[in-house]
């Protein structure tokens, strides 16, 4: 990973998918920054970057790199930025870096609406390519509870409007956010958004309670149950096997996961279904707990 200098004095997130991306910051933070889940941007205020600062970041990241071919503009949601300022940053980046062939970046469903499609089509010219977005569940009920702060409909619109328009949307779902008491609910809704969604991209991440985080906090108290691990692989496999998708590249190899599988949509439903099949029957999961964590995300 390329990593502009301009990058603060907290952590920089980027997903897996653009590890050899040059990673330039345009903004600190999160503009929401209250999932209940995660602990990405805890502590950091949001703040957008002025357009001397994000001139001076790309002239220094095109001096070092003048042959990156592709651009992650971090960090949380950069999408919220103005269309027009969006524009500037896509127009400098495809003049200083002449290679430069797609520009990614984290968004949500209430950013993408905020732009008209002739906008969105007008990023997709500037070199835009995929938006990451967290659908986490199709359970309204779950994303209160955690939440979330954006709206199943909003974010099913937002990303049948942004694919129209040309962009890529990779969306990410999180197995166990239900918990033991809504995971049948979790499962339904999050196939049934899903297949709505159509999205090109498509991860399923296992949620895990960070420190720091009120899930973690809930957890430790005794307010949400993790699903066990058996019933996090049967959640997995229940969703899969109501996945209606046309053309999506499916992957659930994320260290948080269980077991890792992948695969596109539709040809590899079966075989993902009768994979995850295979491990409930095999016997070796953990029924009760949610097993082995990852030390790291």
């Amino acid at each position: 990973m390329m990593r502009s200098d301009n990058c603060g004095n907290h952590p920089m997130f980027r997903p897996p998918g653009e590890a050899e991306s040059l990673i330039l910051r345009v903004v600190d933070g999160c503009p929401s920054n209250t999932c209940s889940f995660c602990g990405m941007y805890k502590g950091v205020p949001y703040r957008e970057y002025s357009t001397d600062a994000i001139r001076e970041e790309i002239r220094e990241a095109a001096a070092e790199w003048p042959g990156a071919r592709r651009v992650f503009l971090a960090d949380g949601d950069a999408m919220k930025l103005s269309a027009d300022l969006l524009r500037l940053i896509l127009t400098e980046l495809g003049q200083a870096l002449p290679r430069l062939i797609r520009v990614s970046l984290y968004a949500n469903g209430s950013s993408i609406l905020a732009k008209t499609p002739r906008e969105l089509q007008e990023l997709r010219e500037l070199k835009l390519h995929t938006l990451y977005m967290g659908l986490e569940s199709g359970d309204p009920t779950i994303l209160a509870s955690m939440h979330k702060g954006e709206a199943v409909p909003d974010m099913v619109l937002a990303c049948q409007r942004a694919q129209a328009c040309g962009l890529r949307m990779s969306i990410m779902i999180l197995l166990g956010l239900g918990g033991r008491d809504r995971s049948s609910e979790h499962a339904t809704a999050t196939a049934q958004a899903l297949n709505a969604m159509q999205p090109r991209l498509l991860s399923a991440l296992r949620v895990v309670p960070v420190e720091g985080t009120t899930l973690a906090a809930d957890v430790q108290a005794g307010r949400f149950n993790l699903l066990s691990e058996y019933g996090t692989v049967r959640e997995l496999r229940d969703i899969v096997a109501a996945l209606e998708l046309e053309r999506t590249v499916f992957r659930a190899n994320h260290t948080s996961n269980i077991l890792p599988l992948e695969g596109r949509f539709p040809k590899d439903r079966e075989r993902l279904v009768s994979e995850l099949e295979e491990e409930l029957a095999a016997g070796a999961l953990d029924r009760q707990g949610p097993g082995p964590m990852p030390l790291w995300l």
